[in-house]
């Protein structure tokens, strides 16, 4: 039996944000990090997945099968990601991946409908010290460099040398990640843009992750920057209900290098909240 299929709902402000579909069984909802889409950041764990769980796999306005718009702002792809619960009926997972997990934080504070969360690497910028910031700030502006110049995929390549480590660089090449993400760089970089102009509540506020009723399990990997094991107590300490685990050997593109474990921990953290509940 076929179980791949497509899934689309129109948000208030006319954009199509559109998702493939995975799977059968309890449904889970994947938000993609920064560089990627749903597909492409997701589809490494989907054999270890859809014989327990429904996939679904959305893209961000822009990206993958979602319409395009202006505004990409925090508060607006928050809106786009409860659009999308709310069109797949019943309670469902959560899973979200670097940006995608304060996307999902976000949503699960405003939603009855998220009853667990997953998050892979938040990135609470705040955080950050200066050398952190250094070290992210030239990864941006020479994505921009190279961007202007019509380089995308070295566009793309730099950008992810931020926060990727040296392994996770390779492996990320040695997958063509940076070759079918090339063509987001400008979008990204707009988005970049909006996230740093924008004044409303974020994922990093105690007042939004206090608001989150639902399970959460916060993971970093073990060889990432230390903004991002701070982003994970950080994310921890402010929500009621929430834990921290650590991914031996992973940095911040633990889907990309550990996509079977990340897998079977989603796998067993869903099920416990779920008998849980």
């Amino acid at each position: 039996m076929k179980t791949q299929r497509t899934h689309y709902v129109t948000t208030t402000d006319g954009v199509t944000i559109g998702g493939t579909v995975h799977g059968r069984g309890r449904p889970l909802v994947f938000l993609h990090g920064g560089i990627g889409d749903g597909d492409i950041d997701w589809n490494r764990l989907l054999e270890h997945l859809t014989g327990r769980f429904t996939c679904h796999l959305p893209s961000v306005r822009g990206r993958g099968l979602s319409g395009d718009h202006p505004d990409l702002g925090p508060s607006r792809q928050v809106d786009d990601v409860l659009a999308y619960l709310d069109s797949i009926g019943g309670p469902a997972g959560l899973v979200g991946w670097s940006a995608g997990a304060n996307l999902a934080l976000g949503a699960a504070a405003r939603s009855d409908a998220v009853d667990a969360v997953v998050l892979v690497e938040p990135p609470m910028r705040g955080l950050m010290d200066e050398r952190e910031q250094a070290v992210i700030g030239d990864a941006v502006a020479r994505m921009g460099e190279l961007a202007a110049e019509g380089h995308l995929t070295a566009a793309v390549r730099a950008f992810a040398s931020g926060p990727f480590n040296d392994e996770e660089m390779a492996v990320a090449e040695d997958a063509g990640y940076f070759e079918a993400t090339a063509r987001y760089v400008p979008h990204l970089l707009n988005m970049l843009q909006q996230v740093v102009a924008y004044a409303g509540p974020t994922a990093e506020d105690p007042a939004v992750l206090g608001a989150i009723s639902a399970p959460v399990l916060v993971l970093h990997g073990s060889d990432t920057m230390p903004f991002y094991h701070a982003s994970a107590r950080h994310v921890a300490g402010h929500i009621p209900n929430a834990q921290v685990r650590e991914i031996s050997g992973a940095g911040h593109a633990a889907p990309l290098t550990h996509p079977e474990t990340l897998a079977k921990t989603f796998a067993e953290f869903f099920v416990a909240a779920r008998l849980a509940s």
